[in-house]
Parts: structure tokens; C-alpha cells; sequence
């Protein structure tokens, strides 16, 4: 009697791979995957979508989630989905999937499109251990003066704005969709508090802008007047205001050109937000404060920001002397 072979992944997944591609385009109110997405934020949504089209890509062979029935995933497709993705991805990138997946299973069973049972089956997945390198970089202080710099010896409102919004990204650690949605009456000139809607939870949290920050920020109102409208607005070539929303991708463009005109090595918008976290904790703030200042709803969130451990060792290392010379030519 011969054995036959296990199943292989692929094989798992074309049994009921069919069933798992939608025929019929699905109402999005009715379709697990959209309404799932509807519900984050437009950051999360962007970056959700991404997961779940890759999800669908790997049990239909169709990257479209809004084309993949997710009310007929059971456990073996899910499963392979795990095998998948932690075979191609780092931990915490898969352990981001993982979370967009029950996020669709969780709308479809809410949705009444699978029963409970099913659903919990589903989702019972093996956790996804492993670590990876904190992500992005902490700017040196010698790094800000100098975006500071080009900044202040750019004479057009954009030099003033782009100063004001350096200066609040760092000295309040605020998200690039935070500083985008700030209007002028969420900030007091008097005080120098802001109001900042939280961009993933919807949470609003309090920051201050001192010394100078602050006086960046004066500089910027100055030219902006008291209109009200957002607090941060385009600028055109021409040097002409628009009462406006910045989108985050201008920010990002903003960053960009500054970094290059001062010499700053490729970073990130979110960079400026993990220094903001180093450094307070350097400088002796409690991490339950900078937990709260930074919007975080745990300070294992804010431990993952603090880049002073990488520091630590570099330091460590230099209390081993290596006995080379060099070579004698």
C-alpha cells in the first residue's frame, strides 16, 4: 500500500481556491474588505489595503481584496496565508498582515456572512515571534540646525513655514497626517498650546511649543495672518498663499528638498517623531509622559521609539581594544 505524500501549501489552497475568488462584483457595504478599510483611518486604510491585496494575491492569485471572498476562508486558508507571509516578510511586517487579515474576518463575521465558529477558527493563528532592527533613524542635533538653517536663509513665506512645521514635527513628535490637520485655532500663540487630533484613534492629546518652536511658529503667522482655515497651507512657486490643507505627501516632498539643500542624509517625516522620543528620554522625562506627549497608548509603543539602547552598545563596544597595528608597507 503506498503512502501518498502531504498536501504541499499550493495544493491546500487550490482545493477551494474558486470558491475563494468572488464571481459576482459584492455591494461595498457588503463586502467584508471595504468595510473593514472604511473603518480606519486614511494612513491605516492606505497601508491595510496594501496587506489585504496581497493576502488575496496569495489565496486567488487576483491582488484585488475587494475581489476575494473572505466570508469563505476557513482555517487551512488562513493558515497558509501565516506560512506565507512569514516566509516572505520580517516579523513585524507579517504580524501587520496578520492583523489586516482578521480585520476582514472580523467585518465578515459582523456582516452575518460566517458563522461564528468558523470565524474564530480563522483567526486562531500561531503567533508570529521574531525580531527585526527598529526602523528608520534619530537625527543628530547637528542635522536639525542645519534644516533650521536653509530654512531661515530662504527669504519666501516658504522659508517660514516649512521652519515652523520642522520645528513642530521634532519639538512635539507629531505625525505627518497630525500636522497636515492642525487648524490655527487648535494652536494658542499665548500659551503655545496645541491640540492634536490623534491620526489613528481619534484622540485628541496636548502639546507645547516653546522657546523656538515657538518663535518659528510666530514667524509663520506672521505671514499667514489670523484667517481661519488650516493652520499650515500651500504655497505656490510664485511665493502666493492658498488657504488650503497641505497633503501629507507635500510634506514629505517639503522634508525632502530641505534635507538636500542642508546636506542631511536620506530620513524620514517619522524620524523626526522617534528623535523627539530619544530625546526627551535622554534629557531625563519620564516615559510615561512622553508615552502621553507622543499620543501612545502604551509605553512599549514608546520603548520601540527610543533609539538610546543602539547608542549604549556602540559606546560598549569601545571598551574592547582590538590589538591591530595595521599593515607595515
Amino acid at each position: 500500500m503506498s503512502i501518498l505524500p502531504p498536501p504541499t501549501i499550493n495544493e491546500i489552497v487550490s482545493i477551494q481556491a474558486s470558491e475563494l475568488a468572488l464571481i459576482e462584483t459584492q455591494g461595498l457595504d457588503r463586502n467584508p474588505a471595504a468595510v473593514y478599510l472604511a473603518s480606519l483611518s486614511e494612513s491605516g486604510r492606505r497601508t491595510m489595503r496594501q496587506a489585504l491585496d496581497v493576502i488575496a494575491g496569495i489565496l486567488t492569485g487576483n491582488a484585488d481584496c475587494l475581489a476575494c471572498n473572505w466570508a469563505g476562508l476557513r482555517f487551512q486558508h488562513t493558515t497558509v496565508v501565516r506560512t506565507r507571509l512569514v516566509e516572505s516578510y520580517a516579523p513585524a511586517t507579517a504580524r501587520k498582515m496578520l492583523c489586516a487579515l482578521r480585520g476582514a474576518l472580523k467585518a465578515a463575521w459582523r456582516l452575518g456572512l460566517v458563522p461564528a465558529e468558523e470565524y474564530h477558527r480563522a483567526r486562531d493563528l500561531e503567533k508570529v515571534n521574531g525580531e527585526t532592527l527598529p526602523a528608520g533613524r534619530e537625527l543628530q542635533a547637528g542635522e536639525i540646525s542645519g534644516l533650521m538653517g536653509v530654512c531661515e536663509d530662504d527669504p519666501t513665506p516658504a522659508g517660514a513655514r516649512d521652519a515652523a512645521l520642522i520645528a513642530l514635527l521634532y519639538s512635539c513628535g507629531l505625525r505627518r497626517e497630525e500636522s497636515v490637520s492642525l487648524d490655527l485655532e487648535n494652536y494658542d500663540p499665548d500659551s503655545g498650546l496645541l491640540e492634536v487630533l490623534h491620526a489613528k484613534r481619534g484622540k485628541q492629546r496636548t502639546a507645547y511649543l516653546v522657546n523656538g518652536a515657538a518663535r518659528a511658529m510666530a514667524d509663520w503667522l506672521a505671514l499667514r495672518g489670523d484667517e481661519l482655515g488650516p493652520l499650515f497651507w500651500p504655497i505656490n512657486k510664485g511665493g502666493k498663499l492658498a488657504n488650503r490643507r497641505m497633503s501629507t505627501q507635500a510634506v514629505y516632498n517639503m522634508l525632502a528638498k530641505r534635507g538636500c539643500e542642508a546636506g542631511v542624509k536620506n530620513f524620514s517625516p517619522h524620524d523626526f517623531r522617534r528623535t523627539f522620543v530619544s530625546d526627551l528620554l535622554e534629557a531625563g522625562a519620564d516615559i510615561s509622559v512622553v508615552a502621553r506627549m507622543a499620543g501612545h497608548a502604551s509605553v512599549t509603543t514608546t520603548a520601540r521609539y527610543d533609539r538610546r539602547p543602539e547608542e549604549a552598545k556602540r559606546r560598549a563596544a569601545t571598551l574592547l581594544h582590538v590589538p591591530y597595528r595595521g599593515r607595515l608597507f
